[in-house]
């Protein structure tokens, strides 16, 4: 990329890194202040108005302030990807992808006339005619658009996933928020964290081949890190949707004890740190790159004190949405840690 264009996309790329976790912080403020329902419809707040009233109180702003944020990601995903296509793939690329944007709204508007006609629920039309055609355009654009390959198809998964997420935020309300419908919700916020995680170490990274810069077994070991890590996190939202903070004081959980999720999301937890631990150690003694590894070891290690502190304290909900948070920073740091088991090909 040429420089200027690389400083655009470098400050865009890390606000909308920064984002991505911040709404995560919004949207757990959202399910642990009981404001989960604090605006009844969507894409309005209430069936008369977008914002929210004065008889909604606190949680009509918590929950629309929430909202607000998902359309400063949307924007933040659009930037990147429109200036990432247009370093790597030029005016052409730029110009595709503005002109599919605004078929994508035709089709929503479209989709949403009718569904309103109908007397259905009209956002979900609109987000999923919204969607379908972004995947269309980000096919199109991969296929023909010149040069690397991996920060669009980044860039791309990012804008589709913050699509993907308003419709599934719909859903969370009109459903009542269910709780898996919830837990869903914040996985695929944290994926989206991960991503644009990935595309900040891409970026600084040349196109072309990479090779392996650490032994097989320690690349094994480091994926079985990672799939302890998944299976921790699972776990957790399972616990958290299945404890008293349900995001609206009429939502009751039924179904799984939380009192025996806590400690059975704690044993993965464990396991995590002693493999992230062991890995660390292994790097020390290999001399293979370890800045990563020890930022991984301070979160994982700040998360078990945390989880440990709100289980034994009741489960505050300042805590919880710490939890939250630190969960999707640990994620983005395992994130860097595998990208950089390769290095550029020499030459």
């Amino acid at each position: 990329m040429p420089s200027s264009i690389d400083a655009r996309v470098r400050v865009f790329a890390w606000l909308s890194f920064l984002f991505e976790v911040f709404i995560i912080g919004t949207g757990g403020a959202v399910r642990l202040t009981g404001s989960g329902l604090g605006c009844s419809e969507w894409p309005l707040c209430t069936p008369e108005s977008l914002v929210p009233t004065q008889e909604q109180g606190i949680h009509g702003v918590i929950e629309f302030g929430n909202r607000t944020i998902t359309g400063v990601v949307g924007i933040l995903a659009i930037v990147v990807l429109l200036f990432t296509l247009h370093a790597i793939g030029g005016r052409r690329a730029f110009t595709n992808a503005v002109w599919f944007a605004l078929v994508g709204v035709g089709a929503g508007l479209i989709a949403y006339a009718i569904a309103a006609a109908a007397g259905a629920e009209a956002f979900p039309f609109f987000a999923a005619a919204l969607l379908l055609v972004t995947i269309v355009a980000a096919a199109h654009s991969l296929r023909t658009t010149p040069g690397r390959k991996d920060l669009p198809v980044l860039a791309w998964i990012v804008l589709i996933g913050v699509i993907a997420q308003a419709f599934v935020g719909g859903i969370t309300v009109l459903t009542g928020l269910n709780p898996f419908i919830v837990g869903f919700h914040y996985a695929a916020s944290l994926a989206l964290v991960c991503v644009t995680a990935a595309y900040l170490v891409r970026m600084r990274e040349p196109a072309g081949a990479r090779e392996r810069a650490v032994p097989v077994w320690f690349a094994i070991l480091t994926h079985v890190t990672g799939l302890a890590m998944a299976v921790t996190i699972v776990v957790g939202i399972l616990t958290t949707g299945s404890g008293p903070h349900s995001g609206d004081v009429n939502v009751v959980r039924e179904g799984f004890d939380a009192t025996v999720l806590a400690h059975v999301h704690s044993w993965p937890g464990y396991i995590l740190a002693g493999l992230v631990v062991a890995l660390t150690a292994a790097a020390w003694i290999q001399r293979l790159p370890v800045r990563g590894w020890m930022l991984l070891v301070a979160a994982v290690a700040v998360q078990v004190l945390v989880g440990v502190w709100q289980a034994r304290e009741g489960l505050p909900a300042l805590l919880v949405g710490i939890h939250m948070v630190l969960a999707a920073l640990t994620a983005a740091n395992y994130t860097v840690v595998v990208l950089k088991l390769k290095r550029p090909t020499a030459g």
